[in-house]
């Protein structure tokens, strides 16, 4: 079957490694290559390039690179802009250890789904007078409980046995104690799924003490950026993790580790990020045997660590990677 993907954002080094294995496995796929910043947003106040979007909503789906954002200033986030405007409400992060990359714990297994609409990340701040700036944390029942369907439904279909609901309802009594009132609500109807709750402060902490513990963590957006960065830092990064952003209608796939200009052009960047989020993009193309065999090579490849990158250890350039993982899928 052949599969229309919108191509969004795609840094060209990660790209081109990440399309030649999709081909390797087999995968039919008709890339439309779109650019989702828009030209000229100065003038016409539109960040997001609107034919990205259009593309997104046609295809239904779409792998997208990664997005640098300025800090402090400058334009608003395109990542969240184009959440936004597809309602990608589900961020969906699976963490898991690659064999051979050094990290400070081994067996970790844990998902992350960050409600990913609403919260401090609407956007809706300004300034009260000089050197007061007032921002607003939304949180919607619509909203809290449509992420607590989608956590224990993916929970449900995965074999996942416990979720952690992380909030900060001790303080925030109204706008987190909402979020805790609309997941309690879903969970009741799960009863085969062991419901938990952790203040997120204390979830941190717990996650860096014993990362074992946790199956499925389930967040509102702004702890959910947050720990799942933090939950990446323990298996080596989020260079070697997948990322993925859900809606009713539509998802986008992406590596959410970042640009890395000082060595763009030299054949040293890593895919294995993009890579394993196009995988997650099969599953759900219900390519599953293509994404196991994906996921399988790639683990091979670390596991002899004979052709890493510099960034995990290595000396391989990026194309000698690439050749590795879709020689480790020709010989399984």
């Amino acid at each position: 079957m052949k599969h229309k993907v919108t191509g969004e954002g795609i840094g060209p080094e990660v790209a081109a490694a990440t399309q030649r294995i999709l081909d390797a496995a087999g995968v039919s796929i008709d890339w439309e290559v779109v650019e989702g910043r828009a030209e000229n947003p100065s003038e016409t106040g539109q960040y997001v390039q609107e034919a990205a979007v259009e593309s997104v909503r046609r295809n239904r789906v779409a792998l997208k690179g990664p997005m640098a954002t300025a800090v402090a200033e400058g334009a608003p986030s395109i990542n969240v802009g184009l959440r936004k405007a597809l309602d990608l409400f589900a961020n969906l992060r699976p963490v898991k250890n690659l064999p051979g990359v050094k990290s400070r714990y081994e067996n970790v297994d844990v998902v992350i789904v960050r409600e990913n609409t609403e919260d401090l990340y609407s956007g809706l701040e300004h300034e009260v007078v000089p050197g007061v700036v007032e921002s607003l944390k939304i949180i919607t029942e619509r909203a809290s409980t449509r992420i607590a369907r989608f956590a224990f439904e993916y929970a449900r279909r995965r074999g996942r046995k416990k979720i952690h609901a992380i909030h900060k309802a001790n303080i925030m009594k109204m706008g987190d104690g909402l979020f805790l009132k609309s997941v309690r609500r879903v969970a009741e109807e799960h009863p085969s799924i062991e419901y938990k709750e952790l203040i997120v402060d204390n979830a941190c902490m717990q996650m860096v003490l014993d990362p074992q513990q946790f199956d499925l963590l389930l967040l509102p957006n702004l702890y959910g950026d947050v720990m799942s960065d933090l939950a990446a830092g323990l298996v080596g990064g989020l260079g070697v993790v997948p990322s993925a952003n859900i809606g009713d209608e539509v998802a986008m796939f992406e590596a959410v580790h970042g640009t890395a200009p000082d060595i763009a052009g030299y054949g040293l960047a890593n895919p294995t990020a993009l890579l394993m989020s196009a995988a997650l993009m099969l599953e759900h193309l219900s390519e599953r045997s293509a994404a196991l065999r994906i996921q399988e090579a790639l683990e091979c490849v670390y596991r002899e660590g004979k052709r890493l990158t510099p960034d995990v250890g290595g000396t391989a350039t990026t194309a000698e990677f690439t050749d590795a993982v879709i020689a480790a899928l020709q010989t399984s």
